[in-house]
């Protein structure tokens, strides 16, 4: 039997075109009791555990563009916990026990794949540093183990672990918990969710102001006019800063472009995440096939959704070295997310000095494999005015009492 392309186009056409919409349309309401600025996966998580935990679902979640077109769609979708400090280790332990349910939580399949991340080490102060951290995340009940060279390559066979190379593989750490799952998926799962409860998710409305009277907030300006509001949580990922500005903050963060870029599709050759702080790259393969390939920030400031020439062949040179088989491949496409980061590289999750007022920000390169943890506990804190004991710490009076959770190390290469 033959088939025409027209016929089917045509025929996939009638196929999907009595699907229902995922999540409503609908008009802003004249007020709230919650909004929420930012519609990817840890503004939607928000909206999501307000309802379901706390029964707030008077809540709409503002977003300038569309759904999850942000950060949450500009990563590298590594998921993991193995943090080195007891407050990171424990926040991002929740989230990854959250992720482990997630699929059947939202009744929507986030591909969520714990296919292990592998940290890999390239001289003695690697493996010194790895065996203490390694250590350290067991000591908070958390999976990790070292792997000796041979174990590297049994792990992971097509890795380059000659010795003769110019930063040879001398061992590495492993969480088979850790892996990966679907960026949007996860924004289309959480919105269809907290849709379901209740919550109004608003695309195209870009916040242009915060509204105040003295010390607390009154509502926002958007494109789409004037949205009152009780309390307003700020979870606007690289534009923290700015939204911070509208209600007169000033927020310890600066914001930088991080890139990525995916290579062509090939069938599947590596089954794990593979991370080198010294060669700094890091690497996964997608369901798709597709190499996902990632590195560290610009060093410059910018909100620009680009980055430069020089960190992708960087990373390029750095993911040949590990892998060379992988120098025959081609890049498909690159983009740059813009992520804020804090001077101790841990988030803020916190009230602020002007009454009704919540930030959650600073996630830095880490944002996406916290989406429902952070979702879960910025929820209580909004709703209970008061932070979850699991956030207590990731506060913003840190920065002034010096208590500061510096995890520069395990964000060493931007994941």
């Amino acid at each position: 039997m033959k088939y025409s392309l027209l016929g089917l186009i045509k025929g996939a056409g009638n196929h999907h075109k009595d699907w229902p919409a995922a999540w409503r349309q609908p008009e802003p309401k004249p007020a709230y009791d919650v909004v929420i600025i930012g519609g990817g996966g840890h503004g939607l998580a928000t909206a999501y555990f307000l309802a379901k935990e706390h029964g707030v679902t008077n809540v709409a979640v503002v977003e300038k563009g569309w759904i999850g077109g942000g950060n949450t769609g500009r990563n590298t979708t590594i998921v993991r916990s193995n943090y080195l400090w007891d407050e990171s280790a424990h926040l991002y332990e929740k989230s990854l026990k959250l992720w482990e349910g997630l699929s059947q939580e939202l009744n929507f399949n986030t591909m969520f794949s714990q296919r292990g991340v592998m940290n890999l080490a390239h001289n003695l102060h690697d493996l010194r540093e790895l065996n203490r951290r390694v250590s350290a995340i067991r000591l908070n009940g958390i999976d990790s183990e070292f792997l000796t060279t041979e174990q590297v390559k049994a792990f992971c066979p097509i890795i380059n672990t000659a010795p003769t190379i110019r930063y040879p593989v001398l061992g590495a750490s492993l969480q088979r918990r850790g892996g990966t799952a679907r960026h949007d998926a996860v924004a289309w799962g959480f919105a269809r969710a907290a849709d379901r409860l209740g919550v109004d998710i608003l695309q195209n409305c870009e916040v242009t102001g915060i509204r105040r009277e003295g010390i607390r907030v009154t509502g926002v300006e958007t494109t789409r006019g004037f949205i009152g509001a009780r309390k307003i949580g700020s979870v606007a990922a690289g534009h923290s800063s700015v939204i911070a500005a509208m209600a007169g903050l000033r927020l310890p963060i600066e914001s930088h472009p991080l890139q990525a870029l995916v290579s062509e599709p090939v069938k599947p050759v590596l089954d794990t995440v593979v991370m080198s702080g010294a060669v700094h790259v890091y690497v996964s393969q997608s369901d798709k096939g597709e190499l996902v390939i990632g590195a560290g920030i610009d060093a410059y400031n910018s909100y620009a959704q680009r980055g430069t020439l020089q960190v992708i062949e960087e990373q390029m040179a750095a993911l040949i070295e590990l892998f060379p088989m992988f120098s025959r491949m081609r890049l498909m496409r690159q983009w740059a997310g813009i992520v804020d980061v804090c001077p101790d590289a841990s988030p803020i999750m916190a009230r602020t000095p002007v009454e009704g007022f919540y930030i959650n920000c600073g996630w830095g390169t880490g944002g996406f494999k916290a989406t429902p943890g952070s979702g879960w506990v910025f929820a209580h804190t909004i709703a209970q005015d008061r932070p979850h004991e699991l956030n207590a710490a990731f506060t913003l009076e840190r920065f002034s009492s010096g208590a500061l959770i510096d995890e520069h190390g395990a964000a060493a290469v931007a994941h």
